[in-house]
């Protein structure tokens, strides 16, 4: 209960005035509710009885309760209205705050952090918890503003009989033991519940993104057959929820009425006593009757404090996680290609250790391939020289810079990565390539004619207009990566980063895109442009033949480093792996050229 009452308190406290107008309007109402009691109360008392004790009732005494009538209905109608629509004002913001708080938080946290939490419960942090976390807030507003009535109508009660009063307030004491024991039930079963929302959004996620594998693989029955399983779960979760308030609700909805039968039947005796009046007993009745409402206003609040505070944890949880990356003030100016540096640089994925004391430079305006075998640590490597990551041990330097130092965004300003596994949104080619960015077409078309996608992209229906779909499923896996390749040129960067971007590409494509990228004009546009800096990670011989420098990684370390000819004749392990890459590229240029025989005959 303390957990649920400080929850509530941060969106009091964030939305005062909104709050503030909710709980007036509810007011109104709750207030206005009384005085229809007190006027129905009147309207007995001076227009109803007499017409019974004399057959006829003055036109005054009729007007007046007609009059007090409909006052105190359309004031309780403007209630109604403000107290909903500010209450669902006060809701639903704050549910967009916690949202964009959340995904704020994602943005700032590393990529180390990413990596230990599935995606499936990210997106039900932001979602689902974020909903929980704030449905008390749709009937708070009414819950407080009602508290008037029920102020209000317990005076009124203790006014016109204390005896009576006393008689109905024996139900407040139930009441709160039947919501403690309440709170006690559904609290965990509320936080299996919403562990289970996760559990079930990552399935899902996990089967859409390797659809193609579940596809090609056979596996949409086991597929399918896990979702159904954690699904059940969470239909048992929810139900177990719904039973434990099914027998809560119903039973908060009969005390009041069970409050009332005790008081009709203490006021008969009383009635027939003369202690009080006919028009007395009618109105405390009647008042008793009115609090049934702000009693299950305030249940519906209580009822939705276990699930808001699950939600509230769970997102706090992600609030407060610690490892966002810390920047500081430096920046990197200029336009001119950046050299890079790094320094005894060593980095562990827990207990296993990939990086280990990696030391080596590349001059600006040079390109550099990281060549090693697979599992050697080219991509983590690649991960710190953007800073995705920062390494356990050395640093890394852009122009002399650490990059720790660099104030925030000054990396991506002067540093691009294209990744092995490209990205594009459901957006058009030009979208996709400035990303936000305000760029001239002719810059776009540039950088499209460096990562030789200008040809096909002028031959799609709508040229950069032309919608690439979900992922860029309308594209080959070599178009999507040019078109990566091309949204990281026309940013001018003055470091590119290739992480095997050209892996899908055609080895002469490829060719012409690192030899566009030596030269110091093929950015150029109306303007001139300068080259960057490029560190490629390499695995093609002739992509490797056309560095100015090669950095060979082996189980985490540099073992050697120069050019590809010096490297051939003096490190064994370099030379291996070479050549099984260029026996590989002899064994598909021959079945190439099989299949084009095979065509012409």
């Amino acid at each position: 209960m303390r957990q649920g009452l400080r929850v509530l308190g941060v969106a009091i406290r964030t939305e005062k005035a909104v709050f503030a107008a909710a709980v007036i309007s509810s007011g109104l109402y709750g207030a206005m509710t009384v005085a229809s009691a007190w006027a129905l109360g009147w309207a007995t008392e001076n227009a109803v009885l007499p017409a019974f004790a004399r057959g006829e009732t003055g036109a005054g005494a009729l007007w007046i309760s007609v009059l007090l009538i409909m006052a105190t209905a359309l004031l309780k109608a403007i209630g109604v209205a403000g107290r909903r629509i500010l209450a669902g004002i006060l809701q639903y913001r704050m549910q967009a705050r916690s949202r964009r708080d959340v995904t704020k938080q994602y943005l700032r946290l590393p990529l180390a952090w990413h990596h230990q939490h599935p995606t499936g419960q990210l997106l039900s942090n932001a979602s689902a918890d974020a909903e929980a976390a704030w449905a008390p807030l749709a009937p708070l507003p009414m819950a407080v503003g009602v508290i008037v009535m029920l102020l209000t109508a317990a005076v009124a009660m203790l006014v016109t009989d204390p005896v009576l009063a006393l008689v109905g307030f024996l139900i407040f004491p139930a009441i709160a033991v039947l919501n403690l024991v309440y709170q006690r039930r559904l609290s965990p079963l509320a936080t299996h519940a919403q562990q289970l929302r996760a559990e079930v959004s990552e399935i899902a996620h996990e089967s859409f993104d390797g659809a193609l594998v579940v596809k090609t693989l056979g596996r949409e029955d086991l597929e399918t057959e896990r979702f159904e399983r954690r699904a059940h779960e969470l239909r048992d979760a929810n139900i177990a929820v719904g039973k434990v308030r099914g027998l809560f609700d119903p039973m908060l909805e009969a005390l009041p009425t069970l409050g009332v039968l005790i008081v009709l039947m203490v006021g008969a005796v009383r009635l027939s006593g003369g202690a009080i009046n006919s028009g007395e007993l009618i109105q405390v009745a009647y008042l008793f009757t009115l609090l049934a409402f702000p009693i299950r206003a305030l249940g519906w609040v209580l009822a939705e404090l276990p699930r808001s505070v699950v939600g509230w944890q769970r997102v706090q949880a992600v609030l407060d996680a610690t490892g966002s990356m810390d920047y500081g003030q430096a920046g990197v100016p200029g336009s001119a290609p950046a050299g890079l540096q790094v320094s005894a640089l060593s980095y562990s994925y827990g207990e296993a250790e990939v990086l280990h004391d990696v030391t080596f430079e590349v001059p600006a305006g040079r390109t550099v391939a990281l060549v090693g075998p697979t599992g050697s640590g080219k991509s983590t490597l690649v991960q710190t020289l953007v800073r995705l990551v920062d390494p356990d041990k050395g640093e890394v330097r852009l122009d002399g810079v650490d990059l720790r130092d660099i104030a925030y965004g000054g990396i991506a300003d002067a540093v691009a990565l294209v990744p092995q596994q490209t990205f594009l949104f459901d957006d058009s080619v030009r979208g996709n390539i400035a990303l936000g960015l305000d760029v001239p077409d002719e810059d776009v078309w540039a950088a499209l004619r460096l990562a030789q996608a200008d040809g096909f992209v002028a031959k799609l229906p709508s040229g950069l207009d032309t919608k690439v779909g979900e992922r860029g499923t309308s594209l080959s896996g070599g178009q999507r990566q040019r078109i990566a390749l091309a949204r990281a040129v026309v940013r001018r960067p003055r470091l590119l980063i290739l992480d095997d971007a050209t892996s899908s590409v055609d080895p002469q494509v490829e060719a012409k895109i690192l030899y566009g990228l030596r030269d110091l004009n093929a950015a150029a546009t109306t303007e001139e442009g300068a080259a960057s800096t490029v560190v490629v990670v390499a695995y093609r011989l002739a992509t490797i033949a056309l560095a100015d420098e090669v950095v060979y990684l082996d189980r985490g370390s540099v073992v050697d480093r120069g050019t590809h000819l010096e490297l051939l004749g003096r490190c064994p392990g370099y030379r291996n792996l070479v050549t099984a890459y260029e026996r590989e590229e002899a064994e598909r240029a021959a079945i190439a050229a099989e299949e084009e025989e095979e065509v012409v005959a």
